[in-house]
């Protein structure tokens, strides 16, 4: 994370960005602009901000739709069963529940691969650097639990939402954050995207302890077994992700028939894949080397390709072992993230963000201990329990605060923490069973989560100006990075680091242009 004064020199530093320039050039003239197409589509479905954007939308249809004519045919379709049937036996389950329990439960593998990321490599593996947002995280929970209980606490049908507003949306957070882009420090990012991370954990434990049923200890026993196989494929070595999955749908059964919530099967499931390569990377270089050039002997430019066996042998193993030196783990975090974040979130807000005033007497919806517990939980007891945990943390000396970062940039992350979209109106669904309940959470999460949102980015936003102001840009640290080292990152991650490269890479052209350098 730096402020940048002068770049000469600096592009060939970043090997991605002639990379950039040369891959149109190994495809044959005629697809080159299907291939950059591509390009686009995948840029597309890998940026937090359109994600966040997609959820949005959805959300907002799902409220539309919600208070009109149209919502009853829209709840009977989402209530229509689907399932497949062998003999006389059927096994069925509603379109909302396939959302809520089996999608959802692949979200939570995705969190789960993150956070095994985070406590792996990442700002969880150093207790001095990883304690300020973890800390901050639990500030984070308590005091909106604190705020919930005040207006609830006297109320034995409600008492039991004060897990509601404790989780941080990090899909909507870390997409409200990218829009500001180099304009505020990268450990603004870390901070907030780690915060959440710690946040999910503890929201994890929270679903698995206190809101699933009275579980069947014949099922967690073979929940248990299950997740035994999949510890002891791990040990042994199985880095291919099929046998994963496979086993992964036998456990998401055995904790769904348990009782406790199904989606923590995801994350058991996260836990048990590789993060490591199959391959041998002391050797992989120069083995692939000799491959190329064996490729190089047995090329003939006059023969067409499919007369070229050896040729193509040569290749297609190279390409196999190729992809094996990523591990399962990064493989399957980087497939899973545009689906997850613009097919099933999108999805979960259409199906759970249907807010409906009809028929309610929408005054005392607003005059709820659950919507008040709720809203000022997120809006105020987030970045409240956040601020006066890092604010004790740093004066106690466990730790500082991150390079180029200061209080202000602290306050805004901490009411961006305040966004618990998603996360939130999942514990609302488990926390409720009433109608009026659910719907008035959900009304509190939408209006906290909007407000949270838009106080947040606007607080970033003027401390980006008053820096823009004094010329200064920040630029991810990870910028600097092999190709190699950015594909190991989360895709959030990878997505600022790319950003980054590409200002530095407009910073070198301008120097270019004006050799009197940047100032």
């Amino acid at each position: 994370m730096k402020e940048q004064a002068s770049f000469r020199g600096r592009l060939r530093r970043f090997p991605q960005v002639r990379q950039d320039m040369t891959d149109s050039r190994i495809y044959i003239k005629e697809v080159q602009g299907h291939q950059h197409r591509y390009q686009k589509l995948i840029q597309l479905t890998h940026s937090s901000t359109k994600a966040a954007g997609a959820m949005l939308l959805a959300a907002v249809v799902a409220l539309i739709v919600a208070n009109t004519a149209a919502h009853e045919p829209f709840l009977e379709f989402w209530h229509s069963h689907v399932g497949f049937f062998f003999g006389e036996s059927v096994v069925e389950m509603s379109l909302a529940h396939v959302i809520n329990d089996v999608f959802m439960a692949v979200f939570f593998l995705l969190v789960g691969l993150e956070v095994k990321y985070e406590l792996t490599v990442g700002e969880l593996t150093n207790i001095r650097q990883a304690l300020l947002p973890i800390m901050a995280a639990v500030g984070g929970v308590l005091a909106p639990i604190a705020i919930y209980l005040v207006f609830n606490v006297a109320d034995p049908q409600t008492v039991g939402g004060w897990g509601v507003p404790t989780a941080t949306d990090i899909a909507f957070a870390l997409g409200i954050l990218a829009l500001l882009g180099n304009r505020v420090p990268a450990g603004v990012r870390v901070f907030l995207s780690t915060l959440a991370v710690a946040d999910d954990i503890i929201a994890i434990l929270v679903i698995a302890i206190f809101y699933g049923q009275s579980p069947s200890l014949a099922w967690l026993l073979a929940a248990g077994v299950v997740l035994a196989v999949l510890v002891a494929m791990n040990r042994g070595h199985v880095y291919s992700l099929l046998p994963y999955m496979l086993v992964g749908a036998l456990l998401w059964y055995c904790v769904y028939m348990s009782g406790v919530h199904s989606t923590i099967a995801g994350v058991l499931l996260a836990f048990a894949i590789p993060s490591g390569s199959r391959v041998n990377l002391r050797t992989f270089a120069t083995w692939s080397d000799s491959k190329v050039r064996e490729a190089n002997r047995a090329f003939d430019p006059e023969e067409p390709v499919l007369a070229q066996g050896r040729y193509m042998e040569t290749v297609r193993h190279l390409s196999h072992v190729a992809r094996q030196v990523v591990p399962p783990a990064t493989r399957l975090e980087h497939k899973l993230y545009p689906w997850v974040y613009f097919g099933i979130l999108p999805l979960f807000a259409l199906t759970n963000a249907d807010v409906s005033f009809a028929g309610m007497d929408v005054g005392s919806l607003f005059a709820s201990p659950v919507f008040f517990g709720i809203f000022f939980g997120l809006l105020v007891g987030k970045p409240l329990g956040i601020m006066l945990m890092s604010f004790l943390v740093v004066k106690l000396k466990l730790a500082s605060l991150p390079e180029n970062v200061n209080w202000q940039h602290m306050l805004g992350a901490s009411i961006l923490g305040g966004v618990g979209f998603t996360m939130a109106i999942f514990v609302a669904n488990l926390a409720f069973t009433d109608a009026v309940l659910v719907a008035t959470a959900k009304l509190g999460i939408l209006l906290a989560s909007l407000a949270a949102g838009v106080l947040g980015f606007t607080f970033l936003l003027v401390q980006a100006r008053g820096a823009q102001r004094q010329g200064v840009a920040f630029v991810d640290p990870a910028a600097e990075s092999a190709d190699e080292e950015l594909e190991a990152l989360p895709t959030a991650a990878r997505e600022a680091a790319l950003e980054g490269r590409e200002m530095l890479h407009d910073l070198e052209a301008d120097e270019e242009l004006d050799p009197r350098g940047v100032a």
